[in-house]
């Protein structure tokens, strides 16, 4: 099992930026995606973004040119750079991982409020 712990999460005015970070443990495979997911009041969870352990990323168009996603597979820490924040982006911030054998993982979430 791969136990996630999200930080960085907060309150921001429109404009600004927050940086998320997820740190995996436990047993985690090489070969393995992990990314954020988000879920506001009332709605569906939502990708935002993805990166595989080989550094290739996937993400919403909602966030592209906004939200970079990063990761150092030393310390099993996937990062998420959120700029130019707008009010929409505020949800809860979910840490995701996923192996080659079908494990998979969340974090508890991180909430992002986007408000003046």
């Amino acid at each position: 099992q791969v136990q996630l712990v999200e930080s960085g999460g907060g309150l921001v005015q429109p404009g600004g930026s927050l940086r998320l970070s997820c740190a995996a443990s436990g047993s985690i495979l090489r070969a393995n995606v992990m990314g954020w997911y988000r879920q506001a009041p009332g709605e569906q969870r939502e990708l935002v973004a993805t990166i595989t352990h080989r550094g290739t990323t996937n993400s919403a168009d909602s966030v592209k040119g906004r939200f970079t996603i990063s990761r150092d597979n030393a310390k099993n820490t996937v990062y998420l750079q959120m700029n130019s924040l707008k009010p929409e982006d505020t949800a809860r911030y979910y840490c995701w991982y996923s192996d080659a054998l079908g494990g998979a993982s969340w974090g508890q979430g991180t909430q992002v409020t986007v408000s003046s």
